[in-house]
C-alpha cells in the first residue's frame, strides 16, 4: 500500500513532462492530512510566471483531486524558502 505522499508523487510525475516543456518543474514539499493541503515548490521557468497559478489550480490541483479525494487544495511555497522551514 502506497503512502499518500507516494501517490501524490506519482501524479506529479505525470505532470512534470508538460512543465519541463516550458522550462519549469514542480517538487512535493509536504502533505497536510489535517487540511488536505498539498504544498509544492515550483521550479525553473514556473517561478514567478503569471501562468503558474493557473497551472497549479487547473492542472496540478485538478489532477491530484481526480485521483486522491483527500486533496482539498494545492499551495505553492516560495521557491527560496528554507528546506528545513517549509
Amino acid at each position: 500500500m502506497q503512502t499518500i505522499e507516494q501517490q501524490i508523487e506519482q501524479v506529479l510525475e505525470q505532470i512534470r513532462p508538460a512543465l519541463r516543456l516550458d522550462g519549469g518543474g514542480i517538487e512535493l514539499v509536504r502533505f497536510d492530512e489535517a487540511t488536505g493541503t498539498v504544498y509544492v515548490r515550483m521550479r525553473g521557468a514556473c517561478v514567478g510566471c503569471p501562468m503558474s497559478e493557473i497551472t497549479l489550480k487547473m492542472g496540478v490541483e485538478a489532477a491530484l483531486q481526480d485521483v486522491l479525494p483527500q486533496v482539498m487544495q494545492v499551495i505553492a511555497e516560495d521557491p527560496d524558502a528554507c528546506e528545513s522551514n517549509p
